[in-house]
């Protein structure tokens, strides 16, 4: 079993683990999610149909408005958001989210997450530390 680590500075403390699910795809909150679900409802998106509830969702950032951060709100009050969150491009949208959303949320990598981590791999956030530890599949 091959174990990945990566640093990167913190937005949301806290510690979380679960399955990753990847996208190359930036993600909207507002007609992109069904926040009920946690699933991408967005039809042009790769990941339509797929719930992130649970999983540490690792993707290049928000698209969208502001009501990207209601929606992940909403998708915590329902118990369907991810469990963590790693991202590539902080902006205001979704340094908002990831507050609201309360999982532990990681960006500013040592590595880029996009090109080490693959969907299905098992992966431990320590938000408040920055770090990311990542099993590999097998």
């Amino acid at each position: 079993m091959t174990t990945i680590m990566l640093r990167g500075r913190k937005v949301v403390g806290g510690k979380a683990e679960g399955e990753a699910m990847v996208t190359r795809d930036r993600i909207s909150g507002w007609g992109g999610i069904d926040a009920r679900t946690g699933t991408i409802i967005e039809t042009r998106h790769e990941l339509c149909g797929q719930s992130f509830k649970g999983k540490v969702l690792v993707f290049p950032g928000a698209k969208g408005s502001s009501g990207w951060s209601s929606q992940f709100h909403l998708a915590r009050l329902t118990g369907s958001a991810p469990a963590a969150m790693l991202f590539n491009e902080m902006t205001t949208k979704i340094a908002l989210g990831a507050v609201v959303t309360r999982a532990p949320a990681v960006t500013g990598f040592d590595r880029d997450p996009l090109e080490v981590i693959e969907t299905g791999d098992w992966v431990r956030v320590d938000g408040d530390q920055g770090i990311v530890e990542v099993t590999k599949k097998a």
